[in-house]
């Protein structure tokens, strides 16, 4: 009896509804009735618009096509601030965040590339990366790199300062011997000879040893020199009594972690053992130099108790070659002449097969608090730093190598990124954005760092874009704001 008067009652509301748009209607016919004859045809046209039931399915479906646009939306903003951007009307939240996002923010751009940081939601800025075109302005060797820190800036800036100069040192050094090879006596000849064959040696003594760690074994080269003195990439007290470290430390960590015996260094080579012929073996130059850092890097911090550790993505440009080496989950992408997205790296990631079958035979374990972590800890399963993780070899620090034939691509650009971006856009979402953005001033790289924000993105976030010419890339000098 209920349920019959509910229904009467909801069929006279619907009717009496129905009866004032009636009204309303024949109000307006009456109004267009009055129109010249010219413009009747306005009279038939609303006359058909203002039928309820004409009214009822419009109203229908302009609610279903907005809850399907909003449904589908990859941006996090709102199907009306959409409509607001696309009219070229301003709301008042997004410069809001676009303005605290840019607060903290680093950028440089050059005639071909730019790169642009934000410290984002953090409470501090753990990134860094580097820019530099054409090293030593005469090499014809470009650099980018990204390093994302973890557990502080320590290990970051670490990078940034030692691993880059030890690498310009190397580059600078292989370059001048290949372009000034010295004239010597047939003895000398002789001596450098036997010195070249010595670099085979080393690599090969390096894989006897029965006791050298798995971070060495893995490594493509090692160097067995006479002394330390003899290092070239000896590392500059001036550089590291800049270098602050934080005195923290994970609780989980006793203090027989800290003073644990520490691994043999790993001692790169000369530069002439990178030569092969006219070039550089810059997958072996930078698998060295990387190794050689994070021993250093993890000697250091185990002094401090300072846990922190950085992921590092590097990538040399040498006419049309490509070499991109990565440690850790920051990431690089290319995008070629026929639109497809390739990938420059992979993530190194505790919970991929190779990984977590590496982990395991290290005697350690993943577990998954929030995302998969390495001993529960470490969300990267390779890093520089991070000393208490290198003791049993749970977390390494050798770099994957992947080198391009940049003539066979013909790249349009080239997208580097810390995880903070890769956190909120896919390879082939952040190469489709950086298209549309490549006449802003940044190539994109602001605006996609932004949006990264925009989305969500909790982490800091930087990000470099790399413009070629015709499938080339023409090198420039840089300008800093």
């Amino acid at each position: 009896m209920e349920d019959d008067f509910e229904e009467l009652v909801l069929k006279q509301a619907c009717a009496s509804q129905m009866k004032f748009i009636s009204r309303l209607a024949v109000n307006t016919f009456g109004f267009f009735n009055k129109l010249p004859s010219n413009l009747s045809f306005l009279s038939y046209f609303m006359k058909f618009c203002i039928k309820p039931e004409v009214i009822f399915l419009l109203g229908t479906l302009i609610i279903l096509i907005c809850f399907y646009l909003q449904a589908n939306l990859l941006d996090t903003n709102s199907f009306f601030n959409k409509i607001s951007n696309t009219l070229r009307f301003k709301t008042k939240k997004v410069p809001f965040v676009i303005s605290a996002a840019e607060k903290d923010s680093w950028d440089v751009r050059h005639k071909q590339s730019a790169a642009f940081a934000i410290q984002g939601r953090r409470n501090k800025m753990e990134d860094r990366f580097v820019l530099e075109e054409n090293i030593n302005s005469s090499t014809d060797v470009s650099l980018f790199a990204v390093f994302d820190g973890h557990g502080g800036e320590y290990a970051a800036q670490f990078a940034k300062d030692i691993l880059i100069q030890n690498l310009y040192n190397k580059i600078i050094e292989s370059r001048n011997l290949i372009k000034n090879p010295k004239q010597e006596s047939s003895n000398e000849l002789s001596s450098l000879d036997k010195d070249d064959l010595n670099c085979g040696e080393k690599h090969a003594a390096d894989e006897l040893q029965a006791n050298v760690p798995l971070q060495r074994k893995l490594s493509a080269r090692r160097t067995i020199s006479k002394t330390d003195d003899d290092n070239a990439n000896a590392i500059d007290s001036d550089i590291l009594n800049k270098l602050k470290p934080q005195q923290k430390g994970y609780n989980m960590f006793n203090k027989q972690n800290v003073q644990s015996e520490p691994s043999p260094a790993p001692k790169s080579y000369e530069a002439k053992c990178y030569i092969k012929g006219k070039g550089i073996d810059f997958a072996k130059m930078i698998t060295d130099e990387v190794l050689f850092a994070d021993h250093k890097l993890v000697e250091t911090t185990r002094k401090n108790s300072n846990v922190a550790g950085t992921t590092a993505l590097i990538a040399l440009i040498e006419g049309t070659k490509l070499t991109v080496a990565n440690v850790g989950d920051s990431r690089g992408v290319m995008y070629d002449n026929k639109g497809r997205t390739i990938p420059l790296s992979f993530d190194h990631k505790p919970q991929s097969a190779r990984e977590h079958k590496r982990i395991q035979e290290a005697g350690g374990f993943i577990a998954f608090k929030g995302v998969w972590r390495v001993s529960g800890i470490l969300a990267t399963s390779r890093a520089l730093g991070d000393f208490p993780l290198k003791e049993n070899n749970l977390v390494i620090a050798n770099p994957d190598i992947l080198q391009f034939e940049l003539s066979d691509h013909k790249p349009q650009f080239i997208v580097l990124a810390s995880d903070g971006l890769w956190d909120t856009f896919t390879n082939e979402e952040a190469t489709a954005f950086i298209k549309d953005h490549l006449d802003e001033p940044h190539f994109g790289a602001k605006s996609i760092t932004l949006q990264s924000y925009i989305r969500g993105s909790v982490d800091n976030i930087s990000t470099i874009v790399i413009v070629f010419k015709n499938g080339k890339y023409e090198i420039a000098s840089a300008t800093k704001d």
